[in-house]
């Protein structure tokens, strides 16, 4: 039987993050093809005709054809035990996917081979950056006419300040493309597309020296030219292959594929597991020392609570990334947030909406606790006489706000559960007018698309119809001086300011400008206020 430290060396957790569109859920799928975990990209569920991705399980997501929420994904391959966390693209949505950065170890950026570095993908490679997570780049999309491949490899360091390994060299794009050249075996790998979107045969994996006539036949004598060059000046010019760079964040491997048409994905699956790192320590808050995967003591954080994934049971899942240790069924921890033992009676694991009980898990992977509403985002969980505390993990400050009322008012139970899960959640922020009842609540997020989500979200799963409209607010501001320190409702304001609280009952006040806040602050020397909240969500 392995021991614990032969099973978290297994390990690989990675969250896998990109621009939308370019190609983000097809690569998952394709990781997913080649493990044997799924038959065909797109897996089949309902009506014969539906197809979906696998880990995109929301109908929402299904009908739009985007990522709105994280999925784990978890599976075998060779030796390893993996843990894929797909995140949304879309920005309007980079809080759940920044949440989910955080319970990675390493990060999978996927760029689109004709547009290069776009405005997300640079986003999220800083959220990468923070924390110092290797970053492996996958070029996609080379069945389409893509930019010259030096071009992207000066794009990607010039505008994310990263230096790029070449792990193999794009044979064409488009129409003429021909597979990649792999610049450690030296080795070409030819493809030929057979028509069908998500189905390739590989011709041929040839070790030929470049210049040996026989490449000739196999990619044409033009590309074996340009090849030639190309390698030749890589081999002289580019970065050394440094793998401490790359554990560090500092080097990014480049690979080039297509991961639509099989190109170049296996290869890649086999390099990221050679190089990259088995579950890293995570940093104690209550000593500021680093613990050890393989600690003895178990210990996880909860970064993501997804209410309703089983439409049958309305139950709360809380995504647990274990830190250290090993994770048993049934094993009594200590809730450090809550200051309350508990038993985590059923674990299990994921493949996107799929859930299996599993009796043990090990430091790297992720778990999800049925959560009778006892935890929030960033909580920790620990057992042994030492506790530990994982940092808790900020929220983002909404951007746009929205009153949102119920349509049927004897449906207010309804309404008020629904809205409070769903900002458990960590996708929405609820506020409430000081005074006023639950008849209708103001909501704060990130981008408008989450107030799609909510609104849809309310009427499939609560079965309730709300409706929602604009409001004008673009700051919000944390009221830092105590109940009995500061009367909020006696603050001289501007008309168009709201006095709200949120769900733990912090006081806030929202402004249609920043001239408001400093009119607030002018106005009202005692008062003190913060762009941000004392307490993660």
């Amino acid at each position: 039987m392995p021991s614990l430290q032969d099973q978290i060396a297994s390990r690989r957790t990675f969250a896998i993050i990109s621009h939308p569109d370019a190609g983000k859920t097809t690569l998952t799928e394709k990781l997913l093809l080649y493990t044997g975990n799924i038959q065909t990209a797109g897996s089949v569920k309902g009506k014969a005709s539906a197809r979906h991705a696998v880990s995109d399980w929301m109908d929402i997501e299904r009908e739009r054809g985007i990522s709105v929420t994280s999925s784990v994904l978890q599976f075998t391959y060779g030796d390893y035990c993996i843990n894929i966390l797909d995140t949304p693209g879309h920005q309007d949505f980079s809080e759940d996917t920044y949440r989910t950065l955080m319970a990675a170890d390493a990060a999978v950026m996927v760029i689109d081979g004709a547009k290069g570095v776009e405005a997300q993908t640079k986003k999220l490679f800083r959220v990468c950056t923070l924390r110092h997570i290797p970053i492996f780049t996958f070029v996609n999309k080379l069945d389409h006419d893509a930019r010259d491949p030096f071009d992207l490899m000066e794009e990607i360091e010039t505008v994310l300040g990263i230096g790029t390994y070449p792990m193999n060299w794009p044979i064409g794009s488009g129409r003429s493309f021909r597979g990649v050249f792999d610049r450690s075996s030296r080795r070409v790998l030819a493809f030929e597309g057979d028509g069908h979107a998500n189905v390739t045969k590989r011709v041929a994996e040839v070790e030929a020296e470049l210049g040996d006539s026989t490449l000739d036949g196999l990619i044409g004598q033009e590309n074996h030219q340009e090849l030639t060059d190309d390698i030749e000046l890589l081999d002289g010019a580019d970065h050394e292959f440094d793998l401490d760079a790359v554990r560090t964040g500092r080097l990014t491997p480049v690979f080039f594929g297509s991961a639509l048409t099989n190109f170049g994905v296996e290869p890649f699956l086999k390099d990221f597991l050679r190089l990259a790192p088995a579950p890293l320590p995570y940093t104690d808050e209550l000593t500021g020392e680093q613990v050890a995967p393989t600690c003895d003591d178990f210990s996880g954080f909860v970064f993501k609570i997804q209410a309703n994934m089983d439409k049958n049971h309305r139950d709360r899942i809380a995504f647990v990334r274990i830190c250290s240790g090993r994770f048993e069924r049934g094993m009594d921890a200590y809730h450090v947030q809550g200051d309350r033992r508990l038993k985590l009676a059923t674990g299990t694991s994921m493949m996107a909406d799929d859930r299996a009980i599993v009796d043990e898990a090990f430091a790297g992977d992720v778990v999800g606790l049925f959560d009778p509403g006892v935890f929030s985002i960033g909580d920790t969980v620990c057992t042994g006489r030492q506790h530990v505390r994982y940092p808790g993990i900020p929220t983002f400050a909404p951007e746009h706000f929205a009153r949102v009322t119920q349509v049927d008012t004897l449906k207010r139970k309804q309404f008020v559960k629904g809205v409070e899960e769903l900002a458990q959640e960590g996708a929405i922020q609820i506020f409430r007018e000081l005074g006023s009842g639950m008849e209708s609540v103001i909501v704060g997020v990130v981008g408008v698309l989450q107030l799609d989500v909510l609104e849809r979200r309310l009427r499939s799963e609560y079965h309730v119809a709300v409706s929602r409209s604009p409001l004008p607010y673009t700051q919000i501001r944390w009221v830092q001086n105590g109940p009995d320190e500061l009367d909020v409702r006696a603050l001289d304001l501007s008309r168009d300011t709201a006095r709200v609280e949120d769900m733990r009952g912090a006081r806030l006040l929202l402004f249609t400008n920043e001239w408001n806040v400093d009119w607030a602050i002018e106005r009202n020397p005692k008062l003190r206020l913060s762009e941000f909240g004392n307490v993660s969500v």
